[in-house]
């Protein structure tokens, strides 16, 4: 059975879901910020199926977030390192770990906490308002169709009453 592409879906959520595909490519990606950059480090450190992970680490270096560099000739073996757009996806990561770490981990606390070196605290990540500093909620904070929203798909009431406010 083949998989719904949301690639050309109206929303980032949903976009970003089609790019990540299932679990093991967030995964690789967490590995690859803990500074795996070798396939067979990958591999032993997730337990990963060889051909599971040829196909993550290909689709990460085809969507723009890893980029492989040599590091061997013969025969050719390459460092899979996080690009720019990679390096972005860091905060998803670390909310993923807040919300994890809040409503998953048992008595003995979280597995990881992070430690931030600016300030040289234990830290979690906060989501904030880019324009005032304010914590943003489910309570505070509504969508809103920006300017990429399709004109034929905003017309329609039921979109439209979604967007109310």
């Amino acid at each position: 059975m083949r998989r719904t592409s949301f690639a050309h879906w109206p929303c980032s959520i949903a976009r970003t879901m089609d790019l990540l595909g299932d679990w093991w490519t967030p995964l690789v990606l967490r590995e690859a910020f803990y500074g795996i950059r070798r396939f067979d480090a990958f591999q032993v450190s997730l337990g990963i199926a060889r051909n599971t992970l040829t196909d993550r680490l290909r689709r990460l270096v085809d969507e723009g977030l890893l980029e492989k560099r040599p590091y061997q000739t013969e025969p050719v073996r390459y460092d899979y390192v996080l690009t720019e757009k990679g390096r972005d996806f860091y905060g998803v990561l670390l909310v993923m770990n807040r919300w994890g770490d809040r409503w998953l981990s048992g008595e003995e606390g979280p597995p990881v906490v992070m430690h931030h070196e600016v300030c040289g605290q234990e830290a979690h990540a906060e989501v904030v308002c880019s324009s005032c500093g304010e914590q943003m909620t489910a309570e505070n904070t509504s969508p809103r169709m920006g300017p990429g929203y399709p004109p034929h798909l905003a017309e329609r009431p039921d979109v439209r009453e979604r967007f109310v406010g």
